[in-house]
């Protein structure tokens, strides 16, 4: 332990939010669930659904049991909704492979479909105390921050970055879990991407890129999220025609969301292809 750590650790005793997947009666399938809504998406945003799913599916085996149709109806308007499949996958697994019961495995967790390093090692650690190197966004941008006056992290993990991590991992395992958590939410809160927070960072004195003048990302262009007008936008639109509907939906109601006919066909047959619509005759289509 290090004067770094012991400050991380305290200010997130102290400024940590409440969430329902951090309580201790918290079960690995809520942090399960809370790690696949979480992604590329705001806490504000997953907290209604999260919690409607888990009064719904307290359980892997409860969504295992339910059509992915429902699953993807109940993610609502999170985005990426194969996201649902994946979750409603890797339940499927969870009942068939490990009794039902969340693995605390980092290797079974990754053997698990949908979930990746990140996720498997954000399992461990949360759900199970473990100490595992947990990567996401925002403990790239602190870490990279704090030990190299980088501003922004590369857009993929290099060696380098999880050199650091694992350096800065704490050696027993329930220190080296809270530190994964308190730097991430670090990140969330006050050295976030834009407009950070430094009077109210903990390290700020330590930090090599406020000591460095807090010099702006030279690295490769970062191309801005757009959205208005992508396939992003006409697959949601689509999706959201048809998880409003109880049974199926003629082409025609797909029709009159969507006003480009090549675009429309396009996204149509790519969510059919990737499962989240199925197609109940030459005409008509519903959630799977």
């Amino acid at each position: 332990m290090t004067d770094l750590h012991e400050r991380v650790l305290s200010w997130y005793d102290e400024h940590a939010r409440t969430l329902p997947w951090r309580e201790p009666s918290a079960s690995p399938w809520a942090v399960m669930v809370s790690e696949f809504m979480l992604q590329q998406t705001p806490v504000s945003r997953v907290l209604p659904v999260f919690e409607e799913w888990m009064r719904t599916w307290p359980t892997p085996a409860d969504l295992a049991a339910t059509s992915t149709g429902e699953a993807v109806r109940a993610w609502g308007r999170l985005g990426y909704p194969r996201r649902a499949l994946r979750l409603h996958a890797a339940a499927t697994a969870i009942v068939s492979d490990h009794g039902g019961e969340v693995p605390a495995s980092h290797g079974e967790l990754l053997a698990l479909p949908g979930v990746g390093d990140y996720t498997a090692a954000a399992i461990a650690s949360f759900a199970f105390g473990q100490r595992h190197v947990v990567l996401d966004t925002n403990v790239r941008r602190v870490l990279g921050r704090v030990v190299n006056a980088s501003e922004l992290p590369p857009t993929s993990v290099t060696r380098a970055e999880r050199e650091v991590a694992s350096d800065l991992l704490p050696g027993d395992d329930v220190t080296a879990a809270t530190w994964a958590v308190a730097v991430m939410e670090l990140g969330a809160l006050v050295c976030t991407a834009t407009r950070p927070r430094c009077d109210a960072c903990p390290v700020q004195d330590q930090c090599a890129w406020v000591q460095a003048g807090k010099p702006a990302y030279d690295g490769p262009p970062r191309r801005g999220q757009t959205y208005a007008g992508t396939d992003r936008q006409c697959r949601g639109r689509l999706l959201g025609v048809l998880r409003d509907a109880e049974g199926s939906v003629h082409r025609s109601r797909l029709d009159a969301v969507w006003s480009d006919e090549v675009q429309r066909a396009r996204c149509l047959a790519s969510l059919v292809e990737d499962g989240l619509v199925a197609a109940t005759s030459q005409d008509t289509y519903a959630l799977p």
